[in-house]
């Protein structure tokens, strides 16, 4: 099989902007596939929950409009995974109304744009959680009842690879995906070519995060990765960065539990026989990956559901007496608090920030006092009013905790703002939970639409 080259101008498309320089060498390089992840819950619950973006519309767009042109002038495909942060229908139907913008502004030729859906109805998973199926938690969860079921407000499934190789066999130019395991655009190009999932998912997983995997650290630089019978190679296209055996292997293994094994949709890939070796100054070769396909395929769910309104308040703390009793100060604060809104009913969350010094809680600085400190207050509650009035008492009734040896105003609390701010909803997770599917696209329905720009502007 020929080597199929494909560059990874993000590791996060649209969380910040690509560099476009070493996109623009990584697309000279001559690249069969552009592709990039787009999603990530470390974002947290709010973006699924509200069903929104994490990143600015205008960032996503630039970066969009960047591959499509690219791909385009070359003629190879471009995929997105999980479009705008979640890969909620919504942010799907948001890209695909940019990529037809685009082609439009850009009087492109004619091409082919294939879009999957990865949003649950819940009403869905609420049959099967009747008809007795286990939908089994992940992270130590106890299987999804209908309780936390009634808390969410959005749900998506993770798709793996079957999407995109499904649209790519149907002559897809550009694929939008909606949520999925973030190595899975890779994985699927790969294969689509004819490769074993074994060479395939490494290639997704050394490539999700663009130049992550490269050292110096820089971000949102383009990376290379090479899929042939030798291995998978990783190239830096930044002139100053470099894939180094150590960069990539710890990349590799950076956010796992277990360093050697990494679950992926349909399987597990096993790394304990990796062996990485530098070819050339900025390449590393990976080889001895293997994927070991699951006894019974299941899918990841991702579910999260508002809590409640959100204010934050801020202030902070000189007074080398205060300091030491901060933990006091915060008590009296939150007996004020109970004592006008009682015990139940809202959440108050206190962070204080800088009283373990500069190495912050480690332990050969555990006495030590910073000679000043920050603490911001959360207030949440089912409405905005009693949201601002919980947070403007948690964060006010600092200045007038009661302290012992204090004669007259203490004088060691000071407020940036003399009022609250308004936050984003508080929002929680509450769907981390897999189920059964009888194959890998049984949640992940496909589309196809010819764009001809010309005929549509």
């Amino acid at each position: 099989m020929k080597p199929v080259r494909i560059i990874c101008p993000n590791g996060h498309l649209g969380f910040a902007p690509l560099k476009t320089e070493s996109f623009r060498a990584g697309v000279a390089a001559g690249p069969d596939y552009i592709a990039a992840d787009s999603g990530s819950d470390d974002v947290g619950p709010v973006p699924l929950a509200t069903d929104s973006s994490a990143s600015p519309k205008a960032w996503q767009e630039h970066d969009l409009e960047q591959m499509l042109l690219a791909a385009r002038e070359l003629g190879v495909p471009m995929i997105i995974g999980s479009a705008g942060d979640t890969g909620t229908n919504s942010r799907v139907d948001m890209y695909v109304a940019m990529i037809l913008d685009i082609a439009r502004r850009h009087d492109l030729a004619p091409f082919k744009l294939g879009y999957f859906y990865s949003e649950l109805d819940p009403e869905t998973v609420r049959a099967r959680i009747r008809a007795g199926d286990v939908i089994e938690g992940l992270d130590g969860r106890a299987p999804l009842d209908e309780a936390e079921l009634d808390a969410t407000d959005h749900i998506v499934a993770m798709a793996g690879a079957d999407p995109y190789m499904k649209l790519l066999a149907e002559g897809a130019d550009v694929i939008i995906g909606g949520r999925s395991s973030d190595s899975a655009i890779f994985a699927a190009a790969a294969m689509h070519e004819g490769y074993p999932p074994d060479q395939a998912f490494m290639a997704g997983k050394l490539l999700e995060c663009a130049s992550f995997c490269a050292e110096p650290y820089g971000g949102k630089e383009t990376v290379m990765g090479t899929v042939s019978s030798d291995g998978v190679d990783v190239t830096a296209m930044h002139p100053d960065q470099r894939c180094t055996v150590a960069s990539v292997a710890g990349h590799a293994m950076y956010e796992r539990a277990n360093p050697f094994h990494e679950f992926v949709a349909g399987g597990l890939l096993d790394m304990t026989h990796c062996h990485y070796e530098q070819i050339d100054p900025r390449t590393t070769r990976v080889t001895g990956s293997e994927f070991v396909p699951a006894r019974q395929m299941r899918v990841k769910l991702e579910g999260a559901g508002k809590a409640g309104e959100r204010f934050v308040g801020i202030c902070g703390i000189r007074d080398p007496h205060t300091i030491a009793h901060v933990d006091e100060v915060i008590d009296w604060a939150r007996a004020e608090v109970r004592r006008r809104f009682g015990e139940d009913g809202y959440e108050l969350h206190y962070t204080v920030y800088g009283r373990d010094g500069i190495l912050g809680a480690m332990e050969p600085m555990r006495d030590h006092l910073a000679h000043e400190l920050c603490i911001t207050v959360q207030g949440v509650a089912p409405t905005r009013e009693m949201a601002e009035e919980l947070a403007l008492t948690g964060t006010r009734q600092l200045f007038y905790a009661r302290l012992p040896d204090v004669k007259g105003t203490a004088g060691g609390v000071s407020f940036p703002f003399d009022e609250v701010m308004q936050a984003s909803p508080a929002c929680r997770w509450t769907i981390n939970h897999t189920m059964a599917v009888s194959d890998g696209l049984e949640l992940f329905p496909t589309h196809m639409v010819d764009v001809n720009a010309l005929e549509d502007a």
